[in-house]
């Protein structure tokens, strides 16, 4: 897989889209753990949030920089 990926003759680095995409997901789990009331059990809603992120984007990178 490409480390760079060239987007309308600009290469960028291919963790910008990881990061991306780990943004959207997290979001997305964000809006299930807050629907589902899970936010009520941490001791720190937004660290959590930041972990969460955090490991998305670790899992994702280690899928491309393996």
């Amino acid at each position: 897989m490409p480390r760079e990926i060239a987007l309308h003759g600009v290469y960028m680095p291919s963790l910008t889209l990881l990061f991306l995409m780990a943004l959207v997901l997290g979001w997305g789990l964000d809006r299930l753990f807050a629907w589902r009331g899970l936010y009520r059990h941490a001791w720190h809603p937004a660290l959590l949030r930041v972990g969460l992120f955090t490991c998305l984007y670790g899992a994702l990178a280690l899928t491309i920089y393996r």
